[in-house]
């Protein structure tokens, strides 16, 4: 090892020694908190970064990929209840092409791949099925691929055709979805998956469609269309229509002196209707069809041309001899005339949800000044314009003038400046307690840094050893008023240290002098030094001889 990394390892050694047993026990644990946390750090930093392989298996698909990454020893994690397999973002593109050389997931397979596999055996029935089957695939694959969906899963009913149309039904559709977590549909994504499947099905309507999530709440329902239920289509409907008036109504008479409630009644019917109509001359009615048929008899038909008699044989008319003849005869005339009627067929689908009524009431606070002088019928036809009011559909609205009731609203007001005054307190002694608390660890860590930069001046310091100056603690020895070191070291050597005695101060009282620790601890030095050169001035000399030899400059 290198001289001056041992060097560094002693000092170090030397200056740990030189720490209390408090000192040593925080930085012991310093020390640990450091390694763990780069312990703690290096794992996190060698952690691989895992990323989707697959998302939505089926279980027999997560089982088959689990598998096959088990044999191609690739760590993997299960998330989402084992619908989703994560593996090192490194591998996942070559495990995604080795699962798809071996056909996973093959749940995902299906559609108009399956009329592949279809041989020339088939029967119609089956032809039908798988027919079906396809459609069901391609539309769950299609839904599937919208935002939110995690799976989906389609159902036809399709009847069978009949030659009788007026038995004829119309194909139906059932599809459930599953969201992701968290996530909910909105009704425009549910409109479109009903429109989706309607549309790809010959004959199918959206009202014919059924939508139901994982959580088994019916999105759509089968003849109530994409809106939902009665109850949710008449909130959505009260909610929007009382947010206009009340926004006219707060623009007009200012925020909180008016409050409306809007009651609609939904009409939860559906179906269709066929209505026929003929256009007609403004001259009166025109029958479709017209027939006419005119007989005459006798003088009236064309001589000789109709003469009467017996008829002979071969069914040839034999006259009688005695008639005139042109004086008989027989005449038939008929006309058949069909009139240009023009004929409308018109069918309309009735769709639930549509508005059957509704009923607008509007309170006015009477303790505002804006309404003391308000026109109630101006506010009446407001309202009614703005609900878009039909008298004839038996819509009604209703306006009246009172006196609101604050006393809810002022205690609410009060509770909520005490609980903002409570908050700012609070917030308040939170900074003062943060500022102490980081106040209090900053000056505990001025001490540690003083008592460590003591610590280590006082062993910077050269050791004198003064023998058995303790012996002389208690003494006092009169010190020389003028040093002279030549001097002083000669009569060192001589034994005689010349002493001087201090003279005597008046009898009044000295002015007190304070002395820091740094000039008693120097003092009491000088009082032992002097003690020792009495004691044995031949060690005195040696002592200061050393010292001041070690002291010259090289």
């Amino acid at each position: 090892m290198p001289v001056a990394v041992k060097n560094l390892f002693a000092r170090l050694g030397a200056y740990f020694q030189g720490f209390s047993a408090a000192q040593r026990t925080l930085a012991i644990l310093g020390v640990a908190a450091l390694v763990l946390g780069g312990i703690a750090l290096t794992s996190w930093l060698g952690k691989a970064s895992y990323a989707p392989l697959f998302t939505g298996l089926a279980a027999s698909d997560a089982s088959s990929v689990t598998d096959q990454l088990q044999t191609d020893g690739v760590p993997f994690q299960l998330t989402d209840g084992g619908a989703t397999i994560l593996v090192p973002q490194s591998q996942v593109y070559s495990e995604r092409l080795k699962a798809a050389s071996n056909g996973l997931p093959s749940s995902n397979e299906g559609g108009y791949s399956l009329l592949d596999k279809m041989g020339v055996t088939s029967s119609e029935f089956q032809q039908d099925v798988t027919y079906k089957r396809a459609i069901e695939g391609e539309l769950a694959k299609t839904i599937s691929a919208m935002d939110g969906v995690q799976t989906a899963s389609v159902q036809l009913a399709i009847p069978a055709k009949t030659v009788f149309v007026a038995e004829q039904k119309d194909p139906t559709a059932s599809v459930f979805i599953a969201t992701k977590n968290g996530t909910q549909l909105t009704p425009d994504q549910v409109q479109a998956i009903v429109h989706l499947t309607s549309a790809a099905v010959e004959g199918m309507q959206p009202t014919d469609v059924s939508v139901v999530d994982q959580k088994g709440q019916t999105l759509s329902a089968v003849g109530t269309g994409t809106t939902g239920i009665g109850s949710d289509q008449a909130a959505a409907y009260d909610q929007t229509t009382s947010k206009k008036i009340q926004d006219l109504l707060d623009t007009t008479l200012g925020p909180g002196n008016a409050t409306v409630v809007v009651s609609a009644t939904m009409n939860q019917n559906s179906g269709t209707k066929t209505s026929e109509s003929y256009t007609t001359p403004t001259t009166g009615p025109v029958a479709l069809n017209e027939s006419a048929t005119a007989e005459q008899y006798g003088a009236g038909s064309t001589a000789g041309a109709g003469a009467t008699g017996v008829l002979g044989p071969d069914n040839i008319a034999v006259p009688n001899g005695t008639g005139t003849p042109g004086a008989g005869g027989y005449k038939n005339t008929s006309a058949t005339k069909n009139n240009a009627v023009d004929h409308t067929t018109e069918t309309t689908q009735i769709p639930a949800g549509a508005l059957s009524n509704q009923s607008v009431s509007v309170a006015l606070n009477g303790k505002a000044s804006t309404v003391k002088n308000v026109n109630l019928q101006s506010i009446n036809d407001l309202v009614a314009n703005a609900a878009n009011l039909d008298t004839r559909r038996g819509d009604k609205v209703a306006v009246a003038v009172m006196n609101f009731d604050t006393t809810a609203a002022d205690r609410a007001a009060k509770a909520l400046a005490a609980q903002q005054r409570a908050d700012q307190q609070q917030a308040l002694w939170s900074g003062i307690r943060t500022a102490g608390i980081a106040l209090a660890s900053l000056l505990a860590l001025l001490v540690i840094v003083f008592f460590l930069l003591r610590r280590g001046r006082r062993q910077e310091r050269e050791a004198v050893d003064l023998g058995e100056l303790d012996a002389f603690a208690g003494d006092t020895f009169q010190l020389p008023l003028a040093v002279d070191p030549a001097a002083d070291l000669a009569a060192v050597g001589a034994g005689d240290l010349p002493t001087v005695a201090l003279p005597t101060l008046p009898d009044e009282e000295p002015p007190t002098e304070v002395l820091s620790t740094d000039e008693i601890t120097a003092e009491r030095r000088r009082q032992e030094i002097s003690a020792l050169a009495e004691r044995d001035p031949k060690r005195t000399a040696d002592l200061l001889r050393g010292l001041l030899d070690d002291r010259a400059p090289v």
